[in-house]
């Protein structure tokens, strides 16, 4: 049934629970990726997705195996990421008696997806497959869960039942707000559209960019969003938030209408720190009805697919609806937003790391981030050029996610350059997996920041807590290099910023998975940054605007 919808690639750990499946894949057509731990299955198979669009499936043994996968398909869920999800359980007729590795993952996962099945009865299992298939990539994405006792996989069906296809109820669509919406735009005097990672799973980047063209509306992003329209692009203000860029916030404060598509309007980027005037008016497009009222503010709300309700709109517009004032204002705005750094310091500061990185940032290259400060310069720094190039954990704050979700990347996208920034905190995480790029054959770039500590946590103990640091040092860290080695994959040491160009460039060039080990300033913090609480100052550090 995997292979009927096309799967080429799943990623997995085997246990008792799950050898019949295992003993399957061997005479399959599909790749399978093993791993070195369940999570970073899951990981894996959100990378996948990410960089595609297709669904990732990842696979794990009953109990131990199951729980393991919950925090990867948690932060598959919280970014709305399709994944299907299979793991073994024991027996049917013993569940519920605690036997050997039984977890009720039925139960477990209903909070991080979009659906479960437990299969109980092997004539159900088309029916579970199918569903679960669809349900993962209709309407809002996101993860499904099917639980598969061993018996029932062991037992006997019919071929010509896998064969079977079973509708769901397609997502309701309500675009009767367009009219209103095109009455907005043409009375607002300062648009701004707000586009999220809703925009680019719906694959909206060129209606966004001719929405924008049209109306002459900046484009401010939340993480998630990054890429909807190239970094360079004099409209693209940016991410927004808590650590976004001063222009981004300038242009949404300012703004008296919001078109908000696929976003959440999420605590990290819409607070009091950044909302506009209570007069500004918001058009929000999501194929999810639940977003809608998150802003608090007078709305025409469009439930539909964005790309789909983005060329509606553009269509009712009729033509250039300009607001050239408000245009030429915030192009000044971005060209302000400008930072001054030393890139030649010692020890390094990884704004440069991010700049020599950018010089091997084609189309055709891919780059996770863990999460933390290392994430933040890289939103800030890495010039995106399209769409599903810059993978991150946004909702759920994933340490751990880079590395495994770029291996995920790099076996959807054999041909692209796959590379990850991480720090040495979030590394440690999953540092095994760097057995998987070796073994599996998939060579990722690993570019560690390594500064010894927790950092974004260090630097809110340093910024909010009178510098008081508790247990955010690392200490003494490993060789990292080492640890590559002897994983057999390569290690290059880099403690001069001068050096910093050359050990990417061999680290790309080589053909193997790489750790670059480059020895960052840990008391660099990733600036500006907006404290959770409204009553405190912006944190602007050394940004021009």
């Amino acid at each position: 049934m995997l292979e009927d919808r096309d799967v080429e690639t799943m990623f997995g750990y085997p246990g008792g629970a799950v050898i019949p499946i295992y003993d399957e894949i061997r005479d399959s057509s599909i790749r399978h990726v093993l791993v070195r731990h369940e999570q970073c299955a899951a990981h894996a198979a959100d990378g996948y997705a990410r960089a595609t669009g297709k669904t990732g499936v990842c696979l794990s043994t009953s109990g131990p195996g199951a729980t393991n996968m919950v925090t990867g398909i948690a932060t598959a869920y919280a970014d709305s990421i399709p994944m299907l999800a299979l793991t073994g359980q024991v027996g049917s007729k013993v569940l519920g008696s605690e036997a050997f590795q039984e977890v009720d993952a039925y139960s477990l996962m209903m909070s991080v997806t979009k659906h479960n099945f437990r299969v109980t009865d092997v004539k159900r299992l088309p029916h579970a497959i199918d569903e679960a298939w669809q349900i993962a990539a209709s309407g809002r994405p996101g993860p499904v869960h099917v639980d598969l006792p061993v018996d029932q996989i062991n037992a006997q069906i019919d071929e010509a039942m896998t064969n079977e296809h079973f509708g769901i109820k397609k997502p309701w669509e309500d675009v009767s707000g367009i009219p209103d919406a095109v009455r907005l735009i043409k009375e607002c005097q300062k648009p701004v559209i707000f586009a999220g990672g809703g925009a680019v799973g719906a694959g909206a980047s060129d209606e966004v960019k001719r929405l924008s063209q049209m109306i002459g509306a900046p484009i401010v992003t939340p993480l998630m969003g990054i890429g909807i329209v190239p970094s360079a692009d004099p409209l693209n203000m940016g991410a927004l938030g808590m650590h976004g860029r001063m222009c981004a916030m300038e242009a949404f404060q300012n703004s008296d209408l919001i078109i908000a598509v696929g976003t959440k309007f999420s605590d990290r980027t819409y607070s009091p720190h950044t909302e506009p005037s209570k007069k500004c008016r918001v058009i929000q497009i999501d194929i999810d009805a639940t977003q809608f009222g998150k802003s608090n503010r007078t709305s025409v709300d469009i439930k539909c697919d964005a790309k789909k309700a983005l060329g509606l709109l553009i269509d009712a517009l009729g033509g250039e609806t300009r607001h050239d004032p408000w245009t030429r204002q915030v192009k000044e705005w971005k060209k302000r937003c400008t930072c001054n750094y030393d890139y030649y310091t010692s020890p390094i500061v990884p704004q440069k790391v991010m700049k020599e990185l950018n010089s091997f940032f084609d189309e055709d290259t891919i780059i996770t981030t863990d999460v933390g400060q290392n994430q933040m310069w890289a939103m800030h720094f890495l010039d995106v050029k399209r769409p599903r190039q810059l993978l991150s954990s946004g909702s759920f704050g994933t340490m751990g996610f880079g590395l495994p979700a770029a291996i995920g990347a790099k076996a959807a996208r054999p041909d692209c350059k796959v590379a990850t920034v991480v720090g040495d905190g979030g590394l440690q995480m999953v540092v095994q997996e760097l057995a998987t790029a070796v073994a599996e054959k998939l060579p990722v770039v690993v570019v560690l920041l390594n500064n010894g500590w927790l950092g974004m946590v260090k630097q809110w103990q340093k910024l909010f807590w009178d510098k008081r640091y508790s247990e955010t040092e690392l200490g003494d860290d490993p060789d990292f290099c080492m640890i590559a080695q002897a994983y057999k994959a390569k290690g290059i040491h880099v403690e001069r910023a001068g050096e910093v160009h050359d050990a990417l460039k061999e680290a790309f060039d080589c053909g193997e998975t790489c750790v670059v080990d480059i020895k960052c300033d840990p008391e660099e913090d990733a600036l500006p940054m907006l404290p959770p609480n409204p009553a405190l100052a912006p944190v602007k550090g050394r940004c021009k605007f």
